[in-house]
């Protein structure tokens, strides 16, 4: 056979870490054989391509079933190349959001061709990025998600992610320091509430309904750390009820929200807000984005869910000044560079995310060091499918980069 073409895919299911199906795709090219683990979100954009669920809603042996019947007979003897067998896979599905195959099928396939086309380089996967997207590497900032709220933890708290940004050269010294201050977060909420729940990517979950307590707790965790800073997911598309922001026991319009996020920057050291309004209420990210200082980051992911048409059409109208890149919202790690390749010609930054439903692949590491990426989102430092990404970044440093 030849090494250059593809000889062998199949799929198997495997769990996240929320316990749920998930694809885990096998790709075989003569000596070179890989692997692809998808992850999942449970809150999701309107606008972003769809998985392929079984009639139970979790199961994904139909997805499996395309996978095999469907895209490998199709692909089984053509070239690593990623462009081609993604083209190929997006007219297979004939969909605009890969509802026919499923966008967890095709990023399945589509994220272990990447690593296929590394393997037959004899290089790492990060620097193989590099040279398909032509940026220079380097290592992200951590944006860890500490305390959990939104549909991640059962609305205990409004909003989805409050994190803490590490801002290091060095991702094991960033680790630690986000690790460090992830302990004595735990040990303050313990004292202040007992003992309290886990939200879905590992962060406490306490039940706090003085809105601005969270950010109090953060800002007295970090007020003796050197470069760092919070950050929010606020995912207000969940908080939308007839015309208004529900957050914990009152309601906002949108002037008063724009409000309380000028409060929380001026308050706090809060730096980045992500999704803070509704995903098709575009011109209020604008008016956001026109009214805030240009420090602040306004972060667009369900607004521009990985789409290389929504972010274009975004960057059009000013709505965001940085975005979260997420394969498996777009369905083709080809899509993902044309995604990347806008937002970074456009000045935005960009933050590379994993799900909350994840696996131990940390092919997102490689994603956010081979494009150089502003910033990645792993989750809080513990559960192993989160440790699994800073793990990688401190490999890829130390014996890669370092090298």
């Amino acid at each position: 056979m030849n090494p250059n073409k593809i000889t062998k895919c199949f799929g198997r299911e495997i769990t996240d870490s929320r316990g749920t199906p998930t694809i885990e795709v096998i790709l075989e090219a003569g000596e070179f054989l890989t692997k692809a683990q998808v992850p999942s979100g449970k809150s999701t954009g309107l606008h972003e391509a769809k998985e392929l669920r079984d009639a139970d809603g979790k199961g994904v042996k139909t997805a499996i079933d395309h996978l095999e019947k469907i895209i490998a007979p199709a692909i089984v003897g053509q070239k690593i190349d990623q462009k081609e067998i993604d083209s190929l896979l997006i007219f297979l599905d004939g969909t605009k959001d890969k509802s026919y195959l499923g966008a967890n099928a095709m990023v399945g396939v589509s994220m272990a061709v990447a690593r296929l086309a590394a393997m037959e380089k004899n290089m790492p996967l990060w620097k193989h990025i590099t040279e398909e997207i032509n940026t220079e590497p380097s290592l992200p900032h951590l944006y860890m998600n500490i305390i959990n709220g939104g549909v991640h933890a059962d609305f205990r708290l409004p909003f989805q992610e409050y994190m803490v940004v590490v801002e290091q050269e060095n991702p094991r010294t960033a680790y630690e320091q986000g690790k460090n201050i992830f302990e004595r977060l735990g040990q303050l909420i313990k004292n202040e509430f007992g003992r309290v729940e886990m939200g879905d990517e590992g962060g406490f979950s306490p039940n706090i309904d003085a809105l601005k307590r969270p950010f109090e707790i953060l800002n007295e965790v970090i007020a003796e750390e050197p470069n760092v800073f919070l950050a929010i997911d606020a995912a207000a598309s969940q908080l939308f009820k007839n015309n208004k922001y529900e957050l914990k026991n009152q309601s906002y319009n949108t002037e008063e929200l724009a409000n309380l996020y000028a409060e929380l920057i001026s308050q706090f050291s809060l730096k980045s807000i992500e999704d803070p309004f509704a995903e098709d209420m575009i011109s209020d990210f604008s008016s956001l984005v026109e009214k805030i200082s240009k420090e602040i980051l306004i972060v667009g992911d369900d607004l521009t869910v990985t789409n290389p048409a929504r972010i274009q059409e975004m960057i059009d109208k000013k709505a965001a000044n940085a975005l979260i890149i997420k394969p498996n919202q777009i369905g083709t790690i080809t899509e993902t560079y044309e995604a990347i390749r806008l937002a970074r010609d456009a000045g935005w930054k960009v933050i590379v995310s994993h799900r909350s439903g994840d696996t131990l692949d940390a092919f997102i590491s490689d994603l956010a060091v081979g494009l150089g990426a502003y910033g990645i989102k792993a989750g809080s430092p513990e559960p192993p499918e989160r440790r699994a990404k800073y793990e990688r970044l401190i490999e890829i440093y130390e014996k890669e980069m370092l090298l």
